[in-house]
């Protein structure tokens, strides 16, 4: 026989909906959880009416023994939705698990009132809803990391990629200063806005200055290797500056064939080695370049 026939719950999820509701909503708002600078009451009080709409409606005829079922599908989906909006509004995994757990006081309430004169039914009905709220509990936590991994993976590749800019010095002359460590994730954001860039404008010399990176080894090498490779695929030639004593030191000592690479010690170097490639100076700039827009005294 289905559990919705033998159980007590799901009639009293259906019989008293409303007041469920209520307290439901009262012991969340006594509970100090409700952020209200995130959430605001009505909207909380909408929330609740569909969790709780729902679940009476999904208990009707679903197994309360297994929460795997497909009927439970329907209830986890909202859940779902919820958990993944205060992941992005920022509610702690505590507060967004409450909205659940919180549903036991009032239910064990009008259990107790229904089952007072049979303390087993009493028990039993008691560790159902338990198990129920706790399975549906912890779906929401499992939701809400993975909506904040999420969130955190977009913010990470933001930051990467406000901490990648590529400026355009000269005419036909772009520079990428490089600030903090190079792995493969950031190389590739490197890689993606350098090639964008030369598409969006044309230029034929790429200045990679790795002034800002701390430390150079096998893979930091390796990956400006790939950045230049890219860049020359591209059209457009590639120089590394910011190549102190010590990283000459180190990339000699791995071994690093840099020797179809231009590297200068400093980005002025670099910028003058630019300057000459494409046929243009300080002094005796294109007409369409920054000298002899500052000298017009446009900005």
């Amino acid at each position: 026989m289905a559990q919705s026939t033998t159980s007590r719950i799901p009639a009293i999820l259906k019989t008293h909906e409303k007041d469920l509701l209520s307290e439901w909503v009262k012991a969340q708002l006594g509970a100090g959880t409700l952020r209200s600078d995130l959430l605001k009451e009505a909207d909380l009080r909408e929330q609740s009416r569909r969790f709780l709409n729902l679940l009476q409606d999904v208990a009707q005829n679903a197994s309360l023994e297994d929460l795997s079922g497909a009927d439970w599908t329907r209830v986890k989906d909202l859940l779902g939705e919820l958990s993944q909006s205060r992941a992005q509004a920022g509610f702690s995994p505590g507060e967004t698990a409450t909205f659940v757990f919180s549903l036991k006081q009032p239910l064990f309430t009008r259990l107790r009132t229904e089952l007072k004169n049979d303390p087993d039914a009493l028990a039993d009905e008691m560790w159902r809803v338990s198990r129920i709220l706790d399975g549906l509990g912890l779906h929401t936590t499992e939701v809400y990391q993975h909506a904040r991994e999420g969130v955190i993976a977009r913010q990470q590749r933001e930051l990467l990629e406000l901490s990648t800019p590529v400026v355009e010095l000269w005419k036909d002359v772009l520079a990428l200063p490089l600030v903090g460590t190079l792995d493969s994730s950031r190389t590739q954001i490197v890689m993606e806005s350098l090639l964008q860039k030369i598409v969006d404008t044309g230029a034929s010399i790429a200045i990679i200055d790795i002034t800002g990176v701390p430390t150079v080894d096998t893979l930091v090498a390796q990956h400006l290797l790939k950045t230049v490779a890219a860049t020359r695929l591209m059209g457009a030639d590639c120089i590394i500056s910011g190549i102190r004593p010590q990283i000459a030191q180190t990339i000699v000592h791995l071994g690093v064939d840099l020797g179809q690479v231009t590297t200068k010690a400093t980005l002025a170097d670099a910028f003058r080695i630019a300057l000459k490639r494409t046929g243009s100076s300080i002094d005796n700039g294109p007409k369409d370049g920054p000298a002899s827009r500052a000298e017009d005294g446009q900005s």
